[in-house]
């Protein structure tokens, strides 16, 4: 049975990476996880009640975001503590290289967008009144390709952040009146199984000259969503070893 003084935090895409660590984050700290991903649970997933506690989700579907809000809800309760939006699509072309402005598809920068930037804003507006109960936080995943030509990531993955990144000052101010803080994290490069060949060479210009971890990118999330940021909102913290500088 839910345990009334557990936190819960929904999570969007807890598969891999980020995610995945952020879901083992959360758990150590005896937080309810709500996972929701295009995959299913997979039962290798080292985290109590992962199978109970998914939703399976295309995040480029709107009509299933609706109907996914709809089954947090219900599961849920009156209090939801955290929203992170980590979910994020980075097409390729079909040999695995970057795709440009020139030839990317408009159907392939309609997906990008309604996963990386437009279920972000339908989860939190459709999960507000919970936040608020809950004087709760939101989590926006950006990236440093939102402000800065990436050398893998392509443009409709980073103007998709970029968006993400002006969506959460908005959403800091038009949710900051019911008590709900919003902020953004934007990753540099992170040890993950999506990383492209040639990531090495980015390693070497990086101040920390190292990539970052997908623990050390986890805790961040977590500590944006506990008290001892209670009176930071509307921020986007860097996370990337000083790449950005």
């Amino acid at each position: 049975m839910q345990d009334k003084n557990q936190k819960i935090v929904v999570l969007t895409g807890a598969s891999r990476g980020i995610g995945h660590a952020t879901v083992k984050k959360f758990a150590s700290e005896n937080w309810r996880v709500i996972t929701c991903s295009r995959q299913p649970f997979d039962d290798r997933c080292p985290w109590p009640g992962g199978e109970i506690n998914h939703i399976q989700i295309d995040l480029s579907n709107p009509n299933q975001i609706i109907e996914a809000i709809e089954e947090i809800k219900s599961r849920i309760g009156p209090k939801l503590h955290a929203l992170v939006n980590n979910a994020g699509i980075s097409p390729k072309a079909e040999d695995g290289s970057r795709l440009n402005t020139l030839n990317t598809d408009l159907r392939t920068w309609g997906q990008v967008f309604h996963v990386n930037f437009f279920a972000s804003v339908v989860l939190a507006r459709g999960l507000q009144k919970e936040l608020a109960t809950a004087k709760g936080a939101v989590v926006n995943v950006t990236s440093i390709a939102g402000s800065k030509v990436h050398p893998f990531a392509g443009p409709a993955y980073a103007t998709s952040k970029a968006a993400l990144s002006a969506l959460t000052r908005e959403m800091a101010s038009d949710f900051g009146p019911f008590n709900v803080r919003v902020n953004a994290i934007a990753p540099g490069e992170v040890e993950t199984d999506i990383l492209s060949e040639g990531t090495d060479k980015i390693v070497n210009k990086i101040p920390l000259r190292r990539l970052g971890l997908p623990e050390e990118v986890a805790n961040t999330i977590y500590f944006l969503c506990n008290d001892g940021s209670s009176y930071i909102s509307g921020a986007e913290l860097h996370i990337n070893g000083g790449q950005h500088v």
